[in-house]
C-alpha cells in the first residue's frame, strides 16, 4: 500500500498506512477537483464545512513534519479550500502517487 513512500519520509513504517488512510478519507469525503498545472505541483479544491480547514491544516502540518520534501499551501475561500502540494524533482513519483490516490478516493465516493 505504501511502497511509493520514499526513504526520506521519517514517519514510522507502521504509521504510514494510517496516514495514507487519513488522506484517502479526506479525498473521498471532500475532494471537488484536482489539477496538475506543473509536473511538480498538484492543486486540489476541497469542499469546506465544519472543521474542514482545521482538519486539512492539521493533516498537512503533520505530513510536513515527517516528509520535508512536501511544500503545502492552504488557502480558504467561500465554501472551498485550495490545497497546493509541491515537491522537488527527486520526489515527482510521490506527487504522482498522491494524485492517483486522490482521484481513486474521490471516484469511489459515490453519488452525493
Amino acid at each position: 500500500m505504501t511502497d511509493w513512500v520514499p526513504a526520506s519520509c521519517t514517519l514510522p513504517t507502521v504509521e504510514q498506512p494510517l496516514r495514507v488512510a487519513e488522506f484517502d478519507a479526506l479525498f473521498a469525503e471532500r475532494l471537488l477537483d484536482a489539477s496538475r498545472p506543473d509536473r511538480l505541483r498538484l492543486e486540489m479544491v476541497i469542499s469546506d464545512g465544519e472543521g474542514a480547514e482545521a482538519t486539512v491544516r492539521e493533516l498537512v502540518g503533520r505530513e510536513s513534519d515527517c516528509c520535508s520534501f512536501f511544500t503545502f499551501t492552504v488557502d480558504s475561500g467561500p465554501e472551498r479550500i485550495r490545497l497546493g502540494v509541491e515537491v522537488d524533482a527527486a520526489h515527482e513519483a510521490v506527487l504522482d502517487a498522491l494524485q492517483e490516490r486522490a482521484a481513486a478516493a474521490a471516484a469511489g465516493r459515490g453519488p452525493s
